[in-house]
């Protein structure tokens, strides 16, 4: 069921042997021409709900276990009936799946786990029909070891153009057996691998992601041809991986980050970091931008960049840069209403800055999903990897019920919004996968002192029984939960109450309360339990953070994250009113 004015149509499928090179051009080839909805701009980004298709964990159409393109074809209706505007893909090209797809072996290919490219054109040409728009990842700090490039490279030796294009460095010490650098891997350990010639190069991740050189001019037109394979194959946009990364200060002595800090989700510092967030990376971006807007209408990009500031992820964003941030912010926001306004407000005197809009986001395939984030006790460690041995108790009843109060804030507020699969559903962490499952490569890097990001990457289940919860069927990649069936969507399909009911609800209603209008803070509540306030298209949001009901202020009740009591707003609750 698709909701009226939200179709329209393409142009048919281009033929897949064809690719855009010149840069000059107003449309292209084969493209489709998709028009905007009825009452949506071209910058159709600026407001919409994406919501994240984990692909491997999504739907299973052959029953091997994996989620594929027709398995997600095939639920495409669903994503249509519960009312986001696009969908963004994970990555599904071909990879030796060392870290989940982001160590891609080849950029314009489909890995045959999960289809072909005539899948992923019908993919794309069923979203467009159900009022879609499609989002694909694109992982431009890193190929995987199994590149055809970085294979040259190890086979050409020191000094070759082929190992140009990624970043490799001669030892210390008088036999080079000690890294370049004291620069850390983000999964744990050094950030350098050594080869068999001696030389080492870098990884900033995985040593199955050899970081590219992006002072080298063939990566730039590498990349380039890559954006017009997807864009000419009818993709609406790009979420870029690690944004932030690109840029490197390689001058010599390399620098240490003996003071810096080490990992990817500490506070970035700056624009003088040797590797996060330089200033040069923004060029980039420029570069790709020409390619997007070259495009009629022109697509999107959304970066995924850690940054220490709301300013600094503003510079992303530039009129001349990418489209959206992700806002980090307020996913790391306690369950407090100062450290949720402070993350709104300051978010959005950045965009402001920039005349973008701002881009929320809750949850992704990266963190703890946020039913299990904001159960866990106040002051504990709630980074996106759980510690093997002495997790806190979890109340997940509690945690549910913030979840559902923080879903309605996050659609209430202006701008875009960011939705992970099975957030609809309000899954938690699966914090009790066995040890023999985990596939992360944080587990092993970490010595096995970190789980991973398994937890949030279990397969969503559709069904209320069979094998996979009607994932597939057979079983699931990663063991889904025995309570998951009363989790599933049929499950969850048939009751009023439910979180899919609640998430099916507000998404409709943010078509009429949505857009840009600005937000205003009502007076008269206590700033330290309560965040309301009232935006320009007349919708209402308070959401209640203490420990007692909160008295309503009038107005035409529209929605509540649970059940209002004679009246009142209890705590961990969210309410939208009209009027």
């Amino acid at each position: 069921m698709v909701a009226e004015g939200r179709l329209w149509h393409t142009s048919p499928v281009p033929d897949t042997s064809l690719t855009t090179t010149d840069q000059s051009h107003t449309s292209t080839t084969g493209a489709p021409d998709v028009a905007a909805p009825s009452g949506l701009p071209h910058q159709w980004w600026r407001h919409a709900v994406i919501y994240q298709v984990y692909v491997r964990s999504f739907a299973d159409s052959n029953g091997d276990g994996e989620g594929d393109l027709p398995g997600i074809t095939a639920r495409l209706p669903y994503l249509a009936e519960l009312g986001v505007d696009a969908l963004w893909l994970t990555p599904f090209y071909p990879s030796p799946l060392a870290d989940g797809g982001y160590d891609v072996a080849d950029y314009r290919d489909v890995d045959p786990r999960y289809g072909t490219l005539g899948d992923f054109d019908a993919l794309v040409e069923r979203a467009h029909r159900l009022g879609l728009r499609v989002v694909v990842d694109i992982v431009p700090n890193h190929t995987s070891s199994a590149h055809r490039w970085f294979q040259q490279a190890l086979a050409a030796g020191p000094g070759s153009a082929e190992r140009a294009r990624y970043v490799f460095r001669d030892g210390q010490g008088p036999d080079g057996s000690a890294p370049p650098s004291d620069w850390h891997a983000v999964f744990g350990g050094s950030a350098w691998e050594r080869t068999p010639d001696g030389q080492w190069y870098l990884h900033l991740f995985d040593p199955s992601q050899p970081d590219l050189d992006w002072g080298n001019s063939e990566v730039h037109e590498d990349f380039l041809a890559t954006l017009r394979f997807w864009l000419d194959r009818g993709v609406d946009g790009f979420r870029i991986d690690v944004a932030h990364g690109l840029a490197k200060d390689l001058s010599e002595p390399l620098r240490s980050v003996a003071e810096d800090g080490e990992h990817l989700l500490s506070a970035i510092g700056g624009h003088n970091h040797p590797y996060w967030d330089r200033d040069e990376v923004h060029e980039i971006y420029r570069e790709w931008r020409r390619v997007l807007d070259a495009y009629s209408p022109p697509r999107m990009a959304c970066g995924e960049a850690w940054v220490h500031s709301p300013a600094r992820r503003a510079l992303y964003v530039r009129p001349d840069e990418l489209h959206q941030a992700f806002n980090f912010d307020f996913l790391q926001a306690s369950w407090t209403a100062e450290s949720m306004r402070a993350a709104i407000v300051e978010s959005l005197a950045a965009s402001a800055q920039v005349g973008a809009s701002t881009t929320w986001v809750l949850s992704n395939h990266d963190v703890m999903r946020e039913a299990t984030r904001y159960a866990l006790p106040p002051g504990t460690d709630d980074v996106p990897w759980l510690r093997a041995e002495g997790a806190p108790p979890i109340d997940l009843e509690l945690g549910t019920r913030r979840a559902r109060a923080a879903a309605l804030l996050m659609l209430a507020l202006p701008g875009s919004a960011y939705v992970y699969q099975g957030e609809e559903l309000g899954l938690p962490e699966v914090v009790d996968l066995p040890e023999d499952a985990l596939q992360d490569p944080v587990w092993e890097r970490s010595g096995h002192r970190e789980r991973g990001r398994d937890g949030c990457r279990v397969p969503i289940p559709w069904s209320t029984e069979g094998p996979s919860y009607g994932f597939g069927t057979g079983g699931s990649w990663l063991p889904q939960p025995a309570s998951w069936g009363g989790l599933s969507v049929a499950a969850q399909a048939a009751s009023a109450g439910s979180c899919l009911a609640l998430y099916r609800e507000a998404l409709g209603l943010r078509r009429r309360f949505g857009g840009d209008g600005e937000l205003h803070w009502l007076a008269g509540f206590d700033p330290e339990t309560t965040l309301a306030f009232r935006r320009e298209t007349g919708l209402t949001c308070v959401v209640n953070f203490g420990p007692a009901p909160l008295v309503l202020p009038a107005g035409e009740v529209l929605l509540a994250s649970d059940e209002l009591a004679g009246g009142a707003l209890p705590p961990d609750t969210a309410v939208w009113l009209a009027g």
